[in-house]
C-alpha cells in the first residue's frame, strides 16, 4: 500500500506525547550542531553548506536513475551561493536549471507551492518538452493514457515497480491540500 492509499490520506493522525521527546532531541541536536557550526568558522560553514546541497541534488536525481556530475553541481551551487568557483568545470544548462529549482525550493520553503511555481520548475527542467527522446506535458498535469507513472528498476522486460503515483486524475486535487 503506498501512502496515498491509507484511507486517512492526507490526514493523518499523530500522538504529541511521543512526539515531544523525539523533537526535543532533534531540536538538542540541531544546537549542538550550530555551535559546532559557528566554530568552523565562515569558510568551513560555507564549504558543509555548500556540500550538503550538493549531496542532496545528486542523490535526488540518483534515486530517479539519473547522475549529474558532481563538479557541475558544485560549480552552480556556488555561483549561485557567491562563492569562489575557481578550478570548477562550468555546468551546464541542465545543472543549472535542477540547481535554481533546488535553491528556490530550499530558500523560500515558507512560500505556497502554487502551480505556477511547480510548472516552472518543470519548465526550466524540460524546456525542450522532451526527457530524453520521449515528448512530455511542460507545464501540465500528467495523463496516464499510457499507464500509472511508477518509479522502476531492473530489465525493462522485469521491471521492480519501487512507487506507483495516484492516478492522473487526482492529480489536481491532490495539489490543492
Amino acid at each position: 500500500m503506498y501512502i496515498w492509499q491509507h484511507a486517512n490520506w492526507p490526514h493523518f493522525e499523530y500522538d504529541l506525547h511521543k512526539l515531544i521527546p523525539l523533537l526535543q532531541q532533534v531540536h538538542q541536536a540541531r544546537g549542538e550542531l550550530l555551535g559546532r557550526m559557528r566554530d568552523m568558522g565562515m569558510d568551513a560553514h560555507q564549504e558543509v553548506h555548500i556540500r550538503s546541497l550538493t549531496d542532496e541534488i545528486t542523490h535526488s536525481h540518483a534515486i530517479e536513475g539519473e547522475s549529474l556530475d558532481l563538479k557541475q553541481v558544485r560549480s552552480s551551487l556556488a555561483r549561485h551561493l557567491g562563492i569562489d568557483q575557481a578550478g570548477l568545470p562550468r555546468s551546464s544548462r541542465e545543472v543549472d536549471a535542477v540547481v535554481e529549482m533546488m535553491m528556490d525550493a530550499t530558500n523560500h520553503y515558507d512560500q505556497p507551492l502554487t502551480l505556477e511555481r511547480l510548472f516552472s520548475w518543470h519548465a526550466a527542467l524540460f524546456p525542450t518538452g522532451y526527457s530524453g527522446l520521449t515528448p512530455i506535458r511542460v507545464g501540465q498535469f500528467r495523463k496516464d493514457e499510457k499507464g500509472p507513472m511508477q518509479v522502476v528498476s531492473g530489465p525493462v522486460h522485469r521491471p521492480s515497480v519501487h512507487f506507483e503515483a495516484p492516478p492522473a486524475q487526482r492529480v489536481p486535487a491532490e495539489i490543492a491540500h
